[in-house]
């Protein structure tokens, strides 16, 4: 008799930081230099026409009231959908320690009967457990669609000026960014961009 496991991945959000990272492998074009102006011991350098932003996918899970208040709706779910397997295995196996517990006083063919129904309930089972993993795991796919389509149509106004070349996302210990410099960190303007934008449309 199998027993129930978690199966539903807890993680969303997979595809937010694959879907937004934009490899930049074209180097800059001649016209667009980088010039250094020094005042005092504090130097600033001022990029002309080719600037990259980036957004701290970690951050933005923490504090997009969108995305956490889905991500804890798909958590219910999960817990729902364990539970309520869990329960059934539970059923499952107090009829099989009951058949256990009966198969002597029994006759055969009454015991090879008691074990095709054992047999096909948990067949039943199992195969309930693949739709709700199936549905489970659509509902997930649509929420990152979703999440990936807001985040999509904020940058694209957020950068409607063309002042960054490209916006890379960056997550700690999961990134190809190696390098990064804080000014050019743009998470909680995205942050407090997608908030706003979100309770404009609640109103």
């Amino acid at each position: 008799m199998r027993t129930s496991k978690q199966f539903v991945k807890s993680g969303v959000l997979a595809a937010l930081a694959a879907g937004m990272f934009m490899a930049c492998q074209q180097p800059a074009k001649q016209g667009s230099t980088a010039t250094a102006a020094t005042t005092g011991n504090n130097t600033a350098t001022v990029n002309h026409g080719f600037i990259i932003a980036y957004v701290d996918i970690d951050t933005v899970e923490a504090n997009y009231n969108y995305f956490k208040e889905k991500k804890a709706e798909l958590e219910k779910k999960q817990q729902a959908i364990d539970n309520e397997l869990k329960a059934n295995v539970r059923a499952l196996q107090n009829e099989a320690a009951d058949f256990q517990r009966k198969a002597q006083s029994m006759t055969q063919a009454d015991g090879e009967a008691a074990q095709r129904v054992l047999y096909d309930k948990q067949q039943q089972l199992e195969g309930k457990a693949q739709n709700m993993r199936a549905q489970y795991a659509e509902q997930e796919g649509k929420f990152n669609e979703e999440l990936q389509k807001r985040l999509n149509d904020f940058l694209q106004k957020f950068n409607s000026d063309k002042k960054y070349a490209y916006i890379l996302s960056y997550r700690s210990g999961a990134s190809n960014v190696l390098y990064k410099d804080e000014q050019y960190n743009i998470t909680n303007e995205v942050i407090k961009g997608l908030n706003e934008a979100d309770a404009s449309e609640k109103k």
